[in-house]
């Protein structure tokens, strides 16, 4: 392919709706650190980034006799930045991008297949969902670099882009990447940070071993996503009334000074999830949470994985004024979390009845004879065991 077909193949792909189309031939891959990252645990209980080690760090074990691979963003900066109140990370403010996205990339493979004589063993196309280093692909690539955030950095964008990629057999000439990662291909964090380091400063929980390396095992958004148990103790009180994700090191960021809002033609926002009170999400069900969060990220949270968060930002009310209840009670969010005390899910409870002792000792004193008088699992007795905050 010239430079001239390269140009027309990213004029089509942007006229999908994709923000940035770059375009990186393979040699050594850009790992980064990411080897010495699984190795000291910090990707926690995501065990799939281990079992899929092998395959991001040789991607032609995914297409063999691999040669290009197209790097793809999507802006998704909701309009006016604001409405989250730091509930909810800006990303899950849309229809799930896998399948928005997903849809879109579907749109090129078959573009792949008509116009330039490719099956579907030529190419493979990933959003996330795949063994595939996208940030290291996308800097590569030349749209940007890993900060010291750990997440991808855009001149053009900021900290908001969704990524994606496609691997494929076909030949294109690669864009450049930015001079400092062109110079340092195996340093892929901070290059156009500078000295600046508020990421690392705001970070709630000290989640940054160093520079650029996130340690999940502290990352308030692995914690109220990934993490199917039990939040540690120590982290909870940082949470502040966070939900679902966390913002904090991409907002803080300079560099998003340069970025607007999205386009919006691959993402379908849901805004009325930021109407959403503590009240709603506390007294949620198998059936209302089906209907209120079918198809967006959050459903990956699950509904116990929501009540547990739901839990700590009740226990953490004191700690944020970030909840607008107008004529809500503080009687009625306490009586919310009782009635979670004998959920039957032991992960919605124990942190039920954290949250009850911070709310309202009065009222933990009286759960916590009942519950010893029951069955209950050991990780409730614990919650009582330890020390009050």
């Amino acid at each position: 392919m010239n430079p001239v077909e390269r140009e027309r193949l990213r004029a089509r792909i942007a006229g999908l709706g994709f923000d940035e189309v770059r375009f990186a031939s393979v040699g050594q891959v850009p790992a980064g650190r990411f080897e010495e990252w699984l190795a000291q645990g910090h990707h926690a209980d995501m065990a799939w980034l281990e079992r899929g080690a092998a395959a991001r760090l040789d991607p032609t074990r995914v297409v063999s006799e691999l040669r290009t691979v197209v790097a793809l963003g999507v802006n998704y900066l909701p309009e006016g930045r604001a409405g989250t109140q730091g509930r909810w990370s800006k990303y899950s403010l849309y229809r799930d991008y896998h399948d928005t996205i997903g849809t879109a990339l579907r749109r090129i493979g078959e573009i792949l297949e008509e116009d330039y004589r490719q099956t579907r063993d030529d190419y493979r196309a990933y959003v996330d969902t795949g063994p595939v280093l996208e940030r290291g692909w996308a800097a590569r690539a030349g749209m940007g670099w890993q900060g010291k955030n750990a997440m991808h950095i855009s001149r053009t964008h900021g900290n908001w882009l969704f990524l994606a990629v496609v691997l494929t057999r076909m030949e294109i000439p690669p864009d450049a990447a930015l001079p400092a990662v062109a110079s340092a291909p195996h340093e892929i964090e901070g290059q156009y940070c500078g000295s600046c380091v508020r990421c690392l400063d705001a970070c709630p929980t000290r989640a940054f071993p160093r520079p650029g390396v996130v340690d999940a095992r502290r990352c308030i958004a692995y914690h109220t996503i990934e993490n199917r148990g039990i939040v540690p103790r120590e982290l909870r009180r940082a949470f502040g009334g966070r939900v679902f994700g966390c913002d904090t090191c991409l907002d803080v960021c300079p560099w998003n000074r340069f970025a607007r809002a999205g386009r919006s033609v691959l993402l379908e926002a849901r805004a009325k999830l930021v109407d959403a009170t503590l009240l709603d999400l506390l007294g949620m069900n198998a059936a209302r949470f089906a209907d209120a969060f079918r198809g967006t990220p959050i459903k990956r949270a699950k509904l116990t994985g929501l009540l547990r968060n739901a839990c700590i930002a009740a226990g953490n009310w004191d700690d944020t004024s970030d909840w607008h209840f107008g004529g809500v009670r503080r009687a009625e969010v306490v009586a919310a979390v009782e009635r979670l005390c004998a959920h039957e899910s032991e992960v919605v409870r124990a942190h039920a009845v954290w949250a009850l002792r911070r709310l309202c000792v009065e009222t933990a004193t009286r759960v916590a004879g009942a519950l010893r008088a029951g069955e209950t699992a050991r990780c409730v007795h614990e919650e009582y065991e330890a020390p009050p905050e």
